[in-house]
């Protein structure tokens, strides 16, 4: 395949760098906006191209060097040369960008990325691979595996998890190791940023409202961080060992169900005084299914809070919920320092809501 010249004007949303030739745009991974490099075209199509670099001509001043002996090979860091400040720029402006591609989303009130307080040693759990002896993560690009002995964006006591899983003979299969024993129900695998994920959201609730809903709840952190602030609280998920974990210690004020979302949350709009009612959704990376978006732009309550972990289906929600809502923030975090995942707070209040 040929080699060809080029400048780095961007970083897509995924991780790779983007430049141009004659037009097309050429992907490459590894790279930071504003390098020249040399690069070897491996794949191209009629629209865009993608490549390796041969060649790095010219540096960036935020490309540092990164600590993992695998960077590059593994498949789950995206970042790690380049300075964490500027990780922070690049996702930033990503989100501002797939707002506006997709969702169509020019005016947005976009808020200072909130960083994670750790960058390294942050996950409280990872899934490694075993197969024919190797223990590890896929390959970037691949389904093959690499063989991982330390994991440098996972903390010390997964790492010991891993020592002690790699001293053993395995069975081929995947194997979750914890930083602690909790149930195996989903939660956010960056305490800290999970902290100020719950501490955001309670920050941008306004007050005087009277029920909280919590859809795709999980164990109920964000409707037990609010419970002060609203008469009633209804948690609502389809997994029903988060729910159970969520009504070990609820309070009289608190209601968990476990059941279909949408369902559930469409009757208890139906039921409730909307001008007093305040709905948080954090749903898978699919987002919102169309009938509860149309739900929710139907019975639309005073305030809405939508927590994604995929910007591209955030924006595409957001395209009809504007219908009813105007989107007073959107707020990215740093969930998943290294790697190329986003995650991402929008607060939207009811056009004239009586509440507000």
């Amino acid at each position: 395949m040929r080699t060809v010249d080029l400048k780095i004007e961007d970083v897509a949303f995924g991780g790779k760098g983007v430049a141009r030739e004659n037009g097309k745009a050429v992907f490459i991974p590894f790279t930071i906006d504003g390098e020249l490099v040399s690069a070897k075209i491996t794949r191209e199509k009629k629209q865009f191209a993608e490549a390796e670099i041969v060649d790095l001509r010219e540096k960036s001043p935020h490309r540092v060097e990164p600590p993992c002996p695998y960077f590059g090979r593994c498949g789950g860091c995206a970042y790690q040369h380049i300075d964490y400040a500027h990780q922070l720029e690049i996702k930033s402006r990503q989100v501002r960008d797939v707002l506006q591609r997709i969702g169509k989303l020019k005016n947005v009130s976009m808020r200072a990325m909130v960083p994670s307080p750790l960058t390294y040693a942050y996950r409280n759990r990872v899934t490694v691979h075993a197969e024919n002896g190797v223990i590890g993560y896929f390959r970037r690009d691949s389904h093959r595996l690499i063989d991982i002995e330390h994991c440098p964006i996972a903390m010390e006591e997964v790492s010991r998890e891993l020592a002690d899983l790699r001293s053993h003979d395995v069975r081929d299969g995947h194997y979750t190791l914890r930083a602690r024993s909790e149930p195996r129900v989903f939660s956010q695998t960056n305490d800290g940023a999970a902290t100020a994920l719950r501490d955001l959201i309670v920050q941008l609730m306004p007050p005087n409202q009277d029920l909280l809903i919590d859809a795709f709840c999980g164990t109920g952190s964000f409707a037990r961080a609010l419970v002060d602030k609203f008469e009633r609280v209804v948690g609502i998920d389809w997994d029903r060992f988060a729910i159970a974990a969520a009504k070990e210690n609820a309070s009289t004020k608190e209601t968990y169900v476990a059941g279909d979302v949408d369902a559930e949350l469409t009757s208890l709009l139906k039921k409730c005084d909307r001008d007093k009612t305040a709905v948080i959704v954090d749903p898978p990376a699919v987002g919102l299914s169309a009938p509860l978006r149309k739900t929710i732009v139907d019975l639309a309550p005073a305030t809405l809070i939508y927590v994604s972990c995929d910007p591209a289906t955030l924006a595409r929600d957001l395209a009809d919920l504007q219908q009813r809502f105007k989107i007073e923030s959107v707020t990215p975090l740093d969930m998943f320092p290294q790697t190329a995942e986003i995650e991402v707070v929008a607060q939207l209040q009811r056009f004239n809501a009586s509440a507000i």
